[in-house]
């Protein structure tokens, strides 16, 4: 063994119980490979060893279930004989240390998993965070990851359809990259990483293997440094019209009887392929590294087995058949080498020059890192969610021009128009795109179907620091309504949880009740999380970021051409479903004006899913053809949002003075924040009907007024003209951290 290869367990990240656990089991000590490959596959990103016995907590089931979580993403069924497949995995360490190539080999990493399972991606959506916006390295990291998010999708032809953009100074040193990928699959040919059949040939198939992120995992398992420059060499280098090549050899071989089982290369690279595809299978595996293609001269058999570069898939193939499969992929253009054979004596065997350079335990290398506990920190009383929350006593004016706040409000960070961010997406790649980016959720047709698929998402750190059980649930529910003002019924859930080292008390105390927020959303709103991911250590120097989950929810059309879009038409009457007033604490409003006390509002789950039914129900029936859930900005900002988004003014009565006389301040009406609103228009002679199902589902409705004009207006209190208000909204991104 070379000098550079002798490695410590705590170089690979392991404590001192772990390498003894791993020498009691083992009954010797591990050598350098084998330490490495422990070091990755136990690292907190494959293991998820602090998180995985909250994750147990989720629902997971449902009738349209066909996969949870286990495999490389998850599926549910659609109808028509059809499986949509879903996951979103972050990339937050190396987007915070090389912006561009850490987004587009995010990007990379979870469209293989969504063909992995045999499915055809046909949709990417992004959940960015981003710090405060006069930091000057805030620009430099948002240009870059949405750069390189835009190369990726644009080029490997898969249209990014959805997205949001936060900023917080919470994520200055550590930017967030959440993607989500949609992928459809015939449901009787997905895939799995479920092999067996000794003898069986494993193909190592797409790019050669280089030194670009190795042992990645680690690196995505620990908090950053400051010096970032040193970490690039863990941060991997994507080519995307490599991997649009392998996503057609391997989407030709699903059905085929002579493919076993497919696993991506990402994290723990071909260590864990190999490993997953044995442990799954419960049977062993034989590499020899000498078969491995590599593009670097002198790679050792260690970084061989620890690279993640990128645009590499494992394909178990059945003995007989490798010279046709291998065929299949030169076709291709692709290279691919049969590096080794399935075994069944539940062994990783890895081989250099006939010679076994590390031998493991295959279930006990991929399953058998400790669970931990961290230490609870002190116990103290949880607000029962449902009682109404006290406002700060600190004196906050009611300002005396209502509608220049609300201009400065849409002009803030987290409101403004995102379209110099989607413009940069091809969205219409595919030609499925029904409801484009800036309409409110994404609706895509199901080609072949009269059904369409929505896509949405939910989170809210500033919600989330206040009220850790109440932004979990929040961020469910927020994902699950907008897909409901399309007119969708959620079908399926799946998250990203980003938080800091939860050895902490304090951040494990807020992973535990997010969790436990999202369960009971999840529960309540009968809608089960089919997949996720979960990113700890995002921290740097001992600043952790804002406890930050990320919701994607996936509505189901059965008609895609009857759903509603978040822009008012001409004549029609505008409605608020669901309660009046707001809450200024853990706003937009609130921040915009320097309000960071109090607590955010309660969440009523059964009238959070009484008001999504009865919005589908309204689009359902032709009643509604326009609709938006009231969040940042509160119910002003999704006033202007609906008109922005036409140029279709909206001219509301007093609305305001009811809640005013019963002790309401109209600035929180306007621009409050609460759950389970939603503003929608329909025609103006289906007063009634609006009504009559406001009145079945049990849920508050008041008429704000009737669409039209060029101005929105609020009685006599606020009035402002489209292009005033379009000036405002459309041109703030591009300067943000203007001095």
């Amino acid at each position: 063994m070379r000098a550079a290869e002798r490695v410590s367990p705590a170089d690979v990240g392991l404590t001192k119980a772990e390498y003894q656990r791993i020498c009691d089991t083992i009954e010797r000590e591990p050598n350098a490979i084998e330490l490495g490959m422990f070091g990755v596959l136990w690292s907190e990103h494959c293991s998820y060893k602090h998180s995985k016995r909250l994750l147990r907590r989720l629902p997971s089931a449902g009738a349209r279930v066909l996969q949870g979580p286990g495999e490389n993403a998850g599926a549910v069924d659609i109808g028509d004989g059809l499986a949509a497949v879903m996951k979103i995995e972050s990339h937050n360490h190396p987007s915070a240390v090389e912006p561009f190539q850490g987004a587009a080999t995010g990007v990379g990493g979870i469209l293989r998993d969504i063909f992995a399972m045999g499915a055809r991606p046909i949709a990417l959506a992004d959940a960015l965070c981003f710090g405060d916006v006069q930091h000057p390295r805030t620009r430099y990291l948002l240009d870059g990851v949405v750069g390189g998010i835009a190369f990726y999708g644009n080029c490997v032809g898969v249209p990014t359809v959805a997205g949001s953009v936060a900023f917080n100074p919470g994520y200055t040193s550590n930017p967030l990259v959440n993607v989500l990928c949609l992928g459809l699959v015939p449901k009787d040919r997905i895939v799995r990483s479920l092999a067996s059949g000794a003898g069986n040939a494993v193909v190592l198939v797409g790019s050669a293997t280089g030194r670009d992120g190795i042992a990645g995992a680690s690196f995505a398992s620990a908090e950053l440094s400051t010096e970032r420059e040193e970490e690039r060499p863990a941060v991997q280098v994507g080519n995307p019209f490599l991997e649009k090549l392998l996503i057609e050899a391997c989407l030709e071989l699903v059905g085929d009887p002579d493919l076993v089982a497919v696993q991506d290369l990402g994290a723990a690279g071909l260590t864990g392929a190999v490993t997953e595809i044995a442990a799954h299978g419960d049977c062993g595996i034989e590499v020899d590294v000498e078969q491995v293609s590599r593009r670097e001269r002198g790679m050792t058999s260690r970084e061989v087995m620890l690279s993640e570069s990128q645009e590499r898939m494992l394909v178990i193939v059945r003995r007989g058949a490798e010279s046709r499969i291998l065929r299949v992929f030169k076709r291709w253009g692709l290279h691919s080498d049969v590096i080794g054979r399935m075994t069944d004596d539940g062994i990783v065997r890895i081989l250099q020059s006939g010679t076994v350079v590390a031998e493991l335990p295959a279930v006990f290398l991929s399953r058998g890192a400790p669970e931990f506990v961290p230490l609870q920190p002190e116990a103290t009383p949880t607000p029962d969610p449902m009682l109404p929350r006290e406002e700060p006593v600190r004196p906050l004016p009611v300002p005396q021009d209502l509608g220049a706040t609300l201009l400065d409000l849409l002009a803030a960070p987290n409101i403004c128009s995102r379209r110099p961010v989607f413009e940069q997406y091809d969205h219409m790649v595919q030609t499925n795109t029904v409801a484009a980016p800036g309409e409110g959720a994404t609706v895509l047709r199901v080609k072949g179907t009269g059904r369409g698929l929505v896509l949405g998402l939910g989170g809210n750190a500033r919600v989330c620091a206040a009220d850790p059980w109440t932004g979990g649930a929040l961020a469910v529910a927020e994902a699950c309504r907008n897909v409901a003002c399309a007119g969708a019924e959620p079908v399926a859930l799946t998250d990203c949880l980003n938080f800091g080292d939860p050895e902490r008390p304090d951040v494990w105390k807020s992973l535990e009740d997010v969790v436990e927020g999202m369960r009971e959303a999840a529960l309540a709103l009968g809608v089960p999380i089919i997949s996720g991911n979960v990113s700890l250590y995002n921290e740097t120097m001992g600043v952790a970021i804002p406890p930050t989950p990320i919701v994607g929810a996936l509505g189901l059309l059965e008609d895609v051409d009857r759903h509603a879009r978040a822009g008012f038409r001409h004549g029609q009457t505008a409605w608020l479903l669901g309660p009046l007033g707001g809450t200024i604490a853990c706003s937009e409003y609130g921040a915009l004006r320097d309000w960071e006390d109090g607590a955010p509002p309660p969440l009523d789950l059964a009238l959070e899913r009484r008001v999504q039914a009865c919005v589908r129900d309204l689009v359902a029936a032709g009643v509604v053809q326009s609709a938006t859930d009231v969040s940042e900005g509160g119910l002003a900002g999704a006033l202007a949002e609906m008109a922005l988004t036409t140029g279709v003014g909206v001219a509301c009565t007093d609305f305001c003075a009811s809640a005013v006389a019963s002790g309401e301040r109209v600035d929180a009406v306007l621009f409050g924040e609460g759950p389970a609103r939603v503003v929608v228009g329909s025609a103006s002679d289906r007063a009634d009907a609006v009504a009559a199902a406001a009145r079945a589902w049990s849920v508050p409705c008041t008429r704000l007024g009737a669409t039209g004009g060029d101005r929105i207006e609020i009685a006599r209190i606020l009035s402002v003209s489209l292009g005033d208000v379009n000036e405002r909204w459309a041109t703030s991104f591009d300067h943000l951290g203007d001095e």
